[in-house]
């Protein structure tokens, strides 16, 4: 464990813990400025609005029910008005050492502000995921990622160091020279997103390199939900001959999630975040539905009951490896805005990349979605070998989700491949008559 004391609270303390701190950040945010004003005119807005004009207002955790969510679009919007930064910061600009944005794979990007304190707290957070894979100073952890704006593996890179392992960039490389500089350099650790360590098995294969003789023996992945599904888990694990781990983390959040060695759940960090997980149509507590979170370390630019839109489901019983923290049973099961919804059936594209990496022919897919009539229809994409086929991926698709997919094959090599966060969920103009 990166900190045995903290992931071993009991509920009791640990909740005290989350509350102490919770005050100490709310007495920040609403202290006053130079100006007169909060310190965060943002987060005062929302408090005032809830009849909450301090942190002594809050009395307990029913209080805490009474704070509004965030939402993504109420910070873009505040980011439009108030270029470039918006109005959720706490202090000067002065204070302020990193800067970093959104993908922008689900609408306009955010702009996020870093103190040095709080990016600090980021590469303690990632000191969590790291170690509960089972990474320690002695590894050599590979960063196949080109650290430009995005905030990407930025602060797992600063993780690695702060944990003291040796972190490696791997920026400005294309994918065969990023594999040769990990056999030189004997990297012991891979992190990057789960598709892009199916592409580099791919760039092995056709290099003829043996990616199970490398010394890698643990891959971390972030940006998709991919490692959390079993499917695509195996086909990392079998093609790297390494046990893979999932986490999670956003931009506006911080990484808040990690996997232990029993690989039962992703634990949320709760030293570090206050975790509920609601009806995303009521937002009452349900034991399935959206994860909304608040970042206790991040003062400068925080996130207070911030929905996430990520779909979750919480793990009954405690966690074989003693961790008391809240665990999310498969991970993160997807994006609730990428839910599609076909003939009346609701289609997540993880549960179709879960049944399509079953087979060892396809390499790559993409999920196209179009309008026929009123109504969207799909067809999958698949780029099949010359030893598969299409009818058995479609009758599969069939099975497990309960309507007819079209799947068509398309030549190896033609779909897009992806550094960072995937895009395979691909909106086209109308198209003909399905089959046409």
């Amino acid at each position: 464990m990166f900190d045995p004391t903290l992931e071993t609270l009991t509920p009791e303390r640990l909740r005290a813990l989350q509350w102490r701190r919770l005050l100490a950040l709310g007495e920040t945010l609403l202290a006053p400025s130079s100006d007169g004003g909060p310190a965060n005119a943002f987060v005062a807005r929302k408090w005032r609005a809830a009849g909450l004009g301090s942190a002594t207002d809050l009395r307990g955790w029913d209080d805490v029910a009474r704070l509004p969510f965030t939402v993504k679009q109420e910070l873009v919007d505040d980011q439009a008005a108030h270029p470039p930064f918006g109005t959720n910061l706490t202090y000067s600009l002065e204070r302020y050492v990193r800067v970093h944005q959104t993908s922008g794979t689900s609408g306009a990007p955010l702009r996020w502000l870093d103190t040095q304190a709080s990016w600090e707290w980021w590469a303690r957070c990632w000191g969590f995921v790291l170690r509960g894979a089972g990474i320690t100073p002695a590894d050599r952890v590979f960063f196949p990622f080109s650290f430009g704006l995005f905030v990407g593996f930025w602060s797992g890179f600063e993780g690695a160091r702060a944990l003291g392992a040796l972190a490696i960039p791997g920026g400005g490389q294309d994918s065969a020279t990023r594999l040769a500089w990990m056999e030189a350099l004997g990297a012991t650790a891979l992190v990057c997103t789960p598709s892009y360590a199916l592409h580099l098995v791919e760039v092995a294969r056709e290099r003829g390199v043996e990616l199970r003789k490398l010394p890698v023996r643990v891959t971390v992945h972030a940006g998709e939900p991919g490692a959390g599904i079993p499917e695509v888990r195996a086909r990392i694990e079998e093609g790297w001959g390494a046990r893979a781990f999932d986490h999670a983390g956003m931009t506006e959040m911080g990484a808040y999630g990690y996997e232990c060695e029993a690989q039962a759940g992703i634990h949320v960090n709760e030293s570090e975040f206050i975790a509920e997980v609601v009806d995303p149509a009521t937002g009452a507590p349900a034991p399935e539905g959206e994860l909304v979170l608040t970042n206790l370390g991040r003062a400068g630019s925080p996130a207070i009951r911030y929905r996430t839109g990520d779909r979750v489901r919480l793990a009954d019983g405690p966690c074989p490896c003693g961790r008391t923290f809240m665990r999310l049973q498969g991970g993160i099961l997807g994006r609730l805005d990428d839910m599609l919804i076909v003939r009346g059936v609701n289609v997540f594209p993880a549960a179709i990349e879960g049944i399509l990496r079953r087979f060892p022919a396809v390499d790559e897919f993409q999920i196209e979605v179009f309008r026929q009539g009123e109504l969207d229809e799909v067809r999958v994409l698949v780029e099949i070998g010359e030893a598969g086929t299409a009818r058995p991926i479609q009758e599969a698709l069939r099975v497990g989700l309960g309507i007819r997919l079209p799947v068509e094959p398309v030549p190896p090599r033609s779909l897009p491949r992806y550094e960072l966060k995937a895009r395979r969920v691909i909106r086209r103009e109308p198209r003909g008559p399905l089959g046409g």
